[in-house]
């Protein structure tokens, strides 16, 4: 097996910190799990800092220091890497998201981030902070299309949604914005880019019904599962947890419409939006 791939500690603040742990973990003779279960926590969890797919936080950074005798380097530059444009719960997802290599979401309400549209993302956080100057609202939706740059790359990550008939019928900021926002959608399927399925409303009773999902791989890393409510957020390593969400994820799909009939879904009522919306 190819060992672990070496980090750039200039490309970024987390890439520093992780190249950091990893020298100084290997001097000392730890393994990723001798070092975990000092902190507390898994070996896939120290590979992950290692790799920079998680944010390191000030309390591990504080340990870090005292198990691995490096005075105070992480606690002093953990807060730079700390330092995120996206909301606090949802902020290490999305720096994960980035490294990731796969994506797998399940969408039960709302077109996913990676794929929204301006005017739909502008819709949705407007709904959110009804009260917010538009200056605050102007700035999540620049975060969220800054996401969205993910898929100019023409083949990573290979992102697949399994997006519920939900998603496509709440009309979210008028028809004009979801005949654009579906219409987006069926762009990335044409091209290739995206594998979509919908899991239609006759499908009943699924093994998601209680919410979200969002599975990502890593060249270098462990997977994570990312669970998310209103304003709250947390990703999860625990194998068992993630391959419990594999299996849900299978049974969401086995459930969906074929990705040909998918689009063929998504794109008459992209065009139905546009006809009630210009009769």
């Amino acid at each position: 097996m190819p060992g672990p791939k070496d980090l750039d500690p200039s490309s970024s603040p987390r890439a520093l910190l992780g190249a950091e742990l990893r020298h100084a973990r290997e001097k000392t003779g730890l393994s990723q799990e001798d070092l975990g279960a000092r902190l507390f926590v898994s070996g896939s969890f120290i590979g992950q800092l290692e790799s920079g797919t998680r944010r390191m936080q000030p309390e591990y950074a504080r340990m870090l220091d005292d198990v691995l005798g490096t005075e105070d380097f992480f606690r002093r530059n953990c807060a730079a890497s700390a330092k995120s444009k996206y909301p606090e719960h949802f902020a290490e997802a999305a720096e994960a998201e980035a490294t990731a290599t796969e994506i797998r979401e399940y969408a039960p309400l709302l077109i996913p981030g990676l794929l929204q549209t301006p005017a739909y993302t502008r819709a949705v956080c407007r709904a959110y902070q009804p009260t917010a100057p538009n200056e605050v609202i102007e700035k999540l939706v620049a975060a969220r299309m800054d996401r969205a740059r993910l898929l100019d790359d023409p083949t990573k990550p290979q992102l697949w949604v399994v997006l519920d008939e939900a998603a496509l019928r709440r009309v979210t900021g008028g028809r004009e914005v979801m005949a654009e926002a579906l219409g987006h959608v069926v762009s990335l399927i044409r091209r290739n880019r995206i594998i979509v399925q919908v899991l239609p409303f006759d499908a009943g009773a699924h093994a998601s019904l209680e919410g979200a999902i969002k599975l990502m791989d890593f060249e270098d890393a462990p997977p994570l599962v990312y669970f998310e409510g209103v304003g709250t957020g947390r990703l999860e390593d625990e194998p068992t947890v993630v391959r419990y969400q594999r299996h849900t994820y299978s049974l969401l799909s086995a459930c969906s419409l074929s990705p040909k009939n998918s689009l063929a879904l998504v794109e008459a009522m992209a065009q139905d939006y546009v006809h009630e919306e210009h009769p």
